[in-house]
């Protein structure tokens, strides 16, 4: 029945955007409250998140090290599904893998013993997935919390969380699978984790581009359409654009 309603809503997604499936992922619909948005989310990182950023870089580097590759790893589990829809069984199987080894022999995933094994973990989201087939971004605008998105990024990141994620399956839904225990505490908190660490990966990257941007919301939007892009060719180029940001 869930393969069905996830059939179901990927077709869907593709009749959306098959009428421009083409379209570049520069035009904005809602720039204004886009804008309002952005500056709500630089308050909301100046006050919170930047501050417990600064903190955690404080921390030993073995624990942010190990935190880095704890949640690193349980991203992966998004990869793998992803990376059958797009046909990449190779990269499936490294995938499947590396989370194997590093959960067990990596110790929940805090080492990663795959890595030295020549095990490739290349994230992949639905997004990415659509946009392999071709389907264009649509429109581009900004969520409180999140950040930048596209109209076919924010429907992936939906059907990610709802359908292929186990991750968020066991944790946000854990009351659909009687046999497996997780809280919604567990989603969140790891989630919280993970902007925590990529934010302090990246506190030098930040001040680079408020200090130098003219018009910081337009370099954001451009860094962001970039990054996807390149991410969806599974290409390096121009990834010093981002730096760390690729992440």
């Amino acid at each position: 029945m869930e393969f069905k309603k996830l059939h179901l809503i990927i077709c869907s997604i593709f009749l959306v955007f098959s009428v421009n499936a083409n379209a570049q992922s520069d035009k904005e619909c809602f720039e204004k409250v886009s804008r309002g948005i952005f500056k709500f989310n630089q308050g909301f990182d100046n006050v919170i998140l930047e501050p417990v950023a600064k903190g955690y870089n404080k921390l030993p580097e073995p624990v942010r090290k190990g935190t880095s590759n704890f949640t690193s790893n349980i991203a992966t589990l998004l990869s793998i599904p992803n990376h059958l829809l797009q046909g990449e069984i190779r990269l499936a199987g490294h995938a499947t893998g590396s989370f194997l080894i590093n959960t067990t022999v990596g110790v929940l995933g805090l080492g990663n013993p795959a890595s030295l094994m020549g095990l490739e973990n290349q994230k992949e989201d639905l997004g990415q997935t659509l946009g392999a087939y071709g389907v264009g971004g649509g429109c581009y605008f900004v969520l409180p919390f999140l950040g930048p998105t596209t109209v076919r990024d924010t429907v992936g990141m939906v059907v990610d969380n709802n359908y292929l994620d186990p991750f968020a399956r066991i944790t946000w839904h854990e009351r659909e699978i009687k046999s497996i225990s997780g809280t919604k505490i567990d989603y969140v908190g790891v989630k919280a984790i993970t902007a925590v660490d990529f934010r302090g990966d990246n506190m030098t990257n930040f001040e680079s581009l408020e200090k130098n941007s003219i018009d910081l919301y337009a370099a954001t939007k451009s860094l962001y359409l970039q990054n996807r892009k390149n991410k969806i060719s599974n290409s390096s180029e121009n990834e010093d654009d981002w730096g760390n940001l690729d992440n």
